[in-house]
Parts: structure tokens; C-alpha cells; sequence
């Protein structure tokens, strides 16, 4: 499949370089006003313009990867220049109702909600789509499936798979950042922290993904009478740790519904 990724930032890159390296007979495009930060993509077999439109009339699928404000002016750009192309659209809450209009109903549209973890092959990317444009959008959930889990989901749910797998990036960056200063508080170096606590985080989200169990499962294994765990997890949650992060999960959700 050729893939046109308009918008050559954080996630746009990450998107490329994932199906790069984790899909297979796919050709990638990636467009970016100033390209001399991504001219290194053409290593991994990337082609990289500043043309929005270069090459757009042989792509399969057109994902968009740019910021709400810009969204008029590519698809001014563009769209006099395309036909019964596919259009994939990773902007932050821009509905597919919305997106129909833009286009003037004459493209089949696709939601999608990924992650930077793309570019490992580990992203948790959400998909939406109208029943009608089923067919069109298979091709982009498998490909998406390459880079980590694509779950197709009502959309309704996209700004809140925006929080939950986007946002929720950051937010579990942010523990592990935590557990690296309290692994420096009690005697190891940062690196050495560091890497212990991100290593023991996939760990644990592993050991999910496989067994799918409730969280509470695996943390009964982890956790005996008396002992350091059940200790430690009760003075976090004394101290707000559950409430506190979903107060900033629902904070998260308010400021895209506005």
C-alpha cells in the first residue's frame, strides 16, 4: 500500500518509521514544511517533501497528522489534486461527521487515534469508521494492527482513546519518571533506575496483554501478608494515587470536548 502522511511531526514521523520497520510492502511518504528535521526518514526508505501534494495522486491512503487549525487549508490544498482516495484522519477531535463535510461526502473517511509507540511497533491506536467505508478502511486496520493493537471502537469513544491511549503516554511516562526518583531516593543511579523501572512497567503491561486479567490478578501475586508491596501500594493510595490519576484522565477528556 502507498501511504501519504501529511504532517511531519512527533506522530507523523512515528506512524512512517513504524510501518518502516514493522509492515511490509508498503511505500511511505511523509510531508513537512521544513523537512530538514526529517531528512534522515530517507534512510529507512521514507520519502520526505515539503510538497503536501508530491506524489498524492498514487497514494492508497492520505493520513493526516496535522494540528485542528490546519485542516481547512491541506484539504483546500489537496483535494483538487486527489480521487477515491482514502482519507485517514489522526486530527484531535475532528469527527467523521465534520470531515464528510469538509470533503464534500466524496471520500471514504477514516478516524484513527495512534500513538508514538508507533514507531516501536507497540502503539495502542484506536479506529472509526462509517459502516460504508468498511471496506476501505480494512486495509488500515491491518496496518495499523503492524504497529501494536488497532481496536475498532464506536466513535463516540475517539476523544476518549485519545486520552486514554495518546495522553496516556505521557501519563505513564510521568510513573515512570516517579518511580526513577524514588529509585534514586533509595540508593541506585539514575540509569540504573531508569532502566529498572521502565523494564519492570513492560513487564507488568505484558504479562496483561497475554493473560488478560484484571490488573488486581497479577498484583495478588505480587503482593503478601505484611510484606513491602501491600504497604507501599496502600500509603500511594492514601495518598490519592488512583483518584489523582483518573481526575487527570477525565481533566484530559474536558479540555478535547472543550
Amino acid at each position: 500500500m502507498k501511504v501519504h502522511i501529511i504532517g511531519g511531526g512527533n506522530l507523523g514521523v512515528s506512524i512512517a518509521l513504524g510501518i518502516a520497520k514493522f509492515s511490509k510492502n508498503n511505500q511511505v511518504t511523509v510531508t513537512r514544511r521544513n523537512t530538514a528535521s526529517i531528512e534522515y526518514l530517507s534512510e529507512y526508505g521514507i520519502t520526505v517533501s515539503s510538497d503536501n501534494k508530491h506524489a498524492i495522486q498514487e497514494a492508497d491512503v492520505v493520513i493526516l497528522t496535522i494540528k485542528p487549525y490546519q485542516v481547512d487549508t491541506v484539504l483546500a490544498e489537496i483535494l483538487p489534486v486527489i480521487q477515491n482516495k482514502t482519507i485517514a484522519s489522526a486530527v484531535s477531535g475532528l469527527s467523521l461527521d465534520t470531515l464528510q463535510s469538509k470533503t464534500n461526502n466524496d471520500y471514504p473517511v477514516v478516524r484513527i487515534m495512534p500513538n508514538i509507540a508507533a514507531q516501536f511497533g507497540e502503539s495502542a491506536t484506536c479506529i472509526s469508521f462509517p459502516e460504508k467505508y468498511k471496506e476501505n478502511a480494512a486495509p488500515i486496520v491491518d496496518l495499523f494492527q503492524d504497529l501494536g493493537t488497532a481496536p475498532v471502537i464506536d466513535e463516540k469513544l475517539m476523544d476518549a482513546a485519545t486520552v486514554l491511549g495518546a495522553c496516556g503516554t505521557a501519563y505513564a511516562l510521568r510513573y515512570i519518571r516517579a518511580s526513577m526518583q524514588a529509585g534514586i531516593e533509595i540508593g541506585f543511579d539514575s540509569n540504573t533506575a531508569l532502566a529498572i523501572a521502565a523494564q519492570t512497567v513492560k513487564g507488568a503491561a505484558k504479562m496483561l496483554l497475554e493473560e488478560r486479567v484484571h490488573p488486581e490478578q497479577l498484583i495478588d501475586r505480587v503482593t503478601t501478608p505484611q510484606g513491602c508491596t501491600i504497604v507501599g501500594l496502600n500509603e500511594m493510595e492514601h495518598n490519592g494515587f488512583s483518584s489523582s490519576l483518573i481526575k487527570g484522565i477525565k481533566t484530559s477528556l474536558k479540555q478535547i470536548k472543550g
